[in-house]
């Protein structure tokens, strides 16, 4: 594995890829579906592709650090949140935390949401972080194509009426109106190596650590912790859990859905 070793690094030291955090048969898979697109071999012949192609550099990057998504994506999870939302609508407000947000479909549905349960835009404030600055571009453009795998349309029936909250673009796309994207920030954070945030009465860092390398996950989820308030809500994805040293920080709100509540004491 000597040639994988020689791309992995560099592909961490040409496009700061932080490839050593990620689990090697992850990385593996993604580096294996681009070779087949570019016709590559071997680990060594796809090296010289990177070398020599910009745009297949550009490629790589966005195929390693941009995860399946969808808006709504786990219905149940969902159907849960509205119910925390609904919670908030007489109170000041929300502050919300989506970790690793990819093209944005997530922190967009969390707005939707949450105005969908009542609260006024002024009463919502949600925060959104990636590491891929590129992915951070194309969630603040807002802009989603259906596909023959993934119909936004479909995505979108979640609510009772989408149409209140994105407009469309074209004969299969649709674009996020302005009163949803104007409670939403974009900005680039490592969840490894950033400072944690915080006050957030809930953060979703759903499927986030089955990608990460396990020495790896208990930073990230020390740094999610540290940044919710008491009582506050923490969101997982569905075959993920709290280890040792962190579960101790909450209480499980819904365990079959993995929405934890943060109870009070020092990290």
């Amino acid at each position: 594995m000597t040639d994988f070793k020689d791309l992995l690094s560099y592909v961490e030291r040409e496009t700061e890829f932080a490839t050593s955090y990620y689990d090697d048969s992850y990385l593996d898979r993604r580096v294996s579906a681009r070779m087949r697109r570019c016709g590559a071999d071997s680990y060594a012949e796809y090296l010289d592709v990177l070398r020599e192609d910009d745009e297949e550099r550009v490629a790589l990057l966005d195929t390693l650090s941009v995860n399946v998504t969808e808006f709504f994506r786990d219905g149940k999870v969902w159907s849960a949140l509205e119910d925390v939302f609904t919670d908030h609508a007489d109170s000041s407000g929300i502050s919300i935390w989506s970790a690793a947000c990819a093209d944005g479909r997530e922190p967009y549905s969390l707005a939707m949401l949450a105005l969908d349960a009542g609260l006024s835009p002024w009463q919502v404030d949600v925060l959104a972080t990636d590491i891929d600055q590129d992915a951070l571009a194309r969630a603040r453009a807002g802009r989603y194509q259906s596909t023959r795998t993934a119909d936004i349309r479909e995505q979108l029936d979640f609510l009772e009426d989408p149409l209140e909250y994105v407009e469309r673009d074209g004969d299969h796309g649709f674009v996020v109106a302005d009163h949803v994207k104007d409670v939403v920030t974009f900005e680039r954070h490592d969840l490894i190596t950033d400072e944690p945030k915080s006050g957030f009465d809930l953060v979703c860092c759903r499927n986030v650590c089955i990608y990460i390398d396990k020495q790896y996950k208990r930073p990230i989820l020390d740094t999610v912790s540290a940044s919710i308030r008491t009582d506050g809500h923490l969101v997982l994805g569905q075959t993920e859990t709290l280890p040792n040293g962190v579960k101790e920080r909450f209480e499980a709100a819904d365990p079959r859905i993995r929405i934890y509540r943060r109870l009070p004491g020092d990290d």
